[in-house]
């Protein structure tokens, strides 16, 4: 049986004047008690023992204060239920549970310098319904049941799960946190349909090897990101909805957390960013306008993202700074810069993924440790190229196509692009184009429709192709110009328009298959440039027809030169190439040629 106390504040028939009275009242007989509260203010500290409910009793909500000039409000013992309070307190924790349960419901705890509750070691604390302001909620080894309630203006995290504790949380709000909105720290925390907004760190943190599970949540308008996982942590993030955070989702120093399901808007920074060693696997989540990186890899990440969608925003996947990434079922429609970037020592792997309508597709550039692989992806609507290799990069591309652009494949410097039964077409430019000392091996490659060229090799590239087509290309099938050479093995160029090959005389043409002219550009030799110089004469004297004429007369001594030939001046549509052998010829020889007396 309950027995019941009842307290006011001027006290009455059968009533104490004061909460504590109750309480000793309370005390001294076995068994449940309920002690009902009339509205008023109580400057007192409670401490509360056995199985006993607090309530307020008549009045609106938060009528019955209860307020002490310092030190704890209430420090629980035994099974304890507060009801309809608010509790007040002042540099000190203001709701202490030191041994067993209890739980607030329909209560406000206000914590000016200190902490809102404190659910010590092997305690179980539910909080239902209530506002917590101004301080945080601690649970330091202790279960907890939140829900439906409202934590506001913390001044570090409003939430801190740590040392082991397990607490459940749904339905409820985190506002305006000066650190974190809810920390989970070397404990295990789940997150069902909360809403986080105004934190000025990342308004959700797990840490030090935290289990974290979120679903159904929403984070808006914080200083950071919105979820950070680091430290090993651990959890599954699922139908997460965040919209203006500096970085939808981080992840850090070990920690793999898998995220589902979710959509990162309006970052101002980055969507997905994976950093540190960090891992994390993302399936089917959506970033939308990231002012910067939609999905970030960098310093040793290693994320592995199936089935997301990138849409606007600047560049979509980036993997910089010996970073790794596998993506596979990617779509990126829509951004202002390039769609997928791999930088700097770094690997990435990206599998039946398609870009749609940015200004590039592909872009690779770094030392022989930066590689890339696209096996089954479609590159369209591109302004500049789909694939741009240069440093020492490898990159190698499986069925890939690139439709509607500017140039379909390049690779430059040093260097390597391998191209697998890969077709390109509709290009402004051309096909795919080597320079540089770069290296393009291609087999079964088509190009069709380019209004340029469909193959290019210029400067030192070299280029290996096999078994590939070039179709209606408006200037030339395939060009090779400078020093540029390679082979050519069993392919063939077809069209009305341009020539078949036009090449330098470096490349081996083996089976080729053509009705289109091959022409061989192979430039003039340029006339010799010769110096004449003239000792102790008052002017000089020529006895033949001489060019690029250096003079010198009245000196007493002149060193003598040899002079290398001028560059050729190459015929339109055609470029110069230095002949071996060119005449390099002394004064004496040349007077000696044309009988000049000294």
């Amino acid at each position: 049986m309950v027995r019941k106390y009842v307290v006011a504040p001027h006290g009455g028939r059968r009533a104490h004047p004061d909460i504590s009275s109750a309480l000793r009242a309370a005390a001294e007989r076995p068994g449940p008690a309920l002690i009902e509260i009339a509205p008023g203010h109580y400057e007192e500290s409670l401490t509360v023992r056995g199985e006993v409910e607090l309530t307020g009793r008549g009045g609106p909500p938060g009528s019955v204060v209860v307020s002490p000039p310092r030190g704890t409000v209430l420090e629980a013992f035994g099974t304890v239920r507060v009801r309809g309070l608010l509790l007040v307190g002042r540099e000190a924790d203001v709701v202490d549970c030191l041994g067993g349960s209890l739980t607030l419901e329909h209560t406000e705890v206000r914590a000016h310098g200190g902490v809102c509750v404190h659910a010590r070691r092997a305690t179980l604390v539910t909080l239902t319904d209530s506002v917590f302001r101004y301080g945080r909620t601690l649970f330091a080894g202790a279960g907890g049941n939140i829900e439906r309630c409202g934590f506001h203006d913390a001044a570090d995290n409003a939430l801190a799960v740590i040392e082991g504790a397990r607490v459940s949380v749904r339905d409820s709000r985190f506002e305006g946190s000066r650190i974190h909105g809810v920390r989970v720290s070397d404990a295990w925390a789940e997150l069902v349909g909360c809403a986080l907004t105004g934190t000025e760190k990342a308004a959700v943190m797990a840490d030090t090897r935290a289990e974290l599970t979120m679903s159904g949540c929403r984070v808006d308008s914080v200083h950071a990101e919105a979820v950070m996982f680091i430290e090993q942590s651990r959890g599954l993030v699922r139908g997460l909805r965040v919209s203006d955070a500096e970085h939808g989702i981080g992840v850090a120093s070990g920690a793999d957390p898998v995220v589902r399901d979710s959509v990162f808007a309006d970052c101002r920074d980055t969507g997905i960013n994976v950093q540190t060693t960090g891992r994390g696997t993302f399936e089917d989540c959506e970033v939308v306008d990231a002012g910067s990186v939609s999905v970030f890899s960098t310093n040793g990440g290693a994320p592995r993202v199936n089935g997301c969608r990138v849409t606007g925003g600047n560049v979509g996947v980036a993997v910089v700074d010996k970073a790794r990434g596998h993506f596979t079922g990617v779509v990126v429609e829509d951004l202002s810069g390039v769609a997928l970037r791999v930088f700097d020592e770094s690997r990435a792997v990206f599998e039946q993924t398609r870009v749609e309508r940015c200004p590039a597709g592909l872009e690779v550039r770094g030392n022989g440790g930066t590689t890339a692989q696209l096996t089954d992806v479609r590159i369209t609507g591109f302004d500049m190229s789909a694939v741009a290799v240069t440093g020492e990069a490898r990159v190698t591309l499986t069925r890939v196509s690139a439709e509607h652009g500017l140039l379909g494949f390049g690779v430059g410097e040093e260097a390597s692009l391998r191209v697998q039964d890969c077709d390109v077409s509709a290009t402004r430019a051309g096909g795919a184009v080597a320079f540089g000392r770069a290296r393009l091996v291609a087999r079964n490659l088509t190009v069709t429709g380019s209004e340029a060229f469909g193959l290019c090799g210029t400067e030192s590239a070299y280029v290996d192709v096999a078994d590939s087509r070039f179709e209606d290309c408006a200037a030339a099938g395939v060009t090779f110009d400078e020093s540029g050479g390679g082979r050519l093995v069993n392919c063939s160029v077809t069209g009305a328009r341009g020539v078949g090959v036009q090449h330098n005389g470096r490349v081996d043409l083996v089976s080729l298959h053509t009705s289109l002219p091959v022409v061989e550009r192979v430039p003039e030799p340029a006339p010799p440039a010769v110096q004449v110089v003239n000792h102790h004469y008052h002017g000089p004297v020529f006895n033949a027809a001489v060019h690029g004429v250096q003079l010198a007369w009245n000196n007493d001594e002149v060193t003598q030169r040899i002079i290398e030939p001028a560059p050729a001046r190459a015929a339109p549509g055609t470029t110069p190439r230095a002949t071996p052998g060119a005449d390099r010829r002394t004064i004496q020889e040349l007077d000696e040629q044309n009988g000049a007396t000294p």
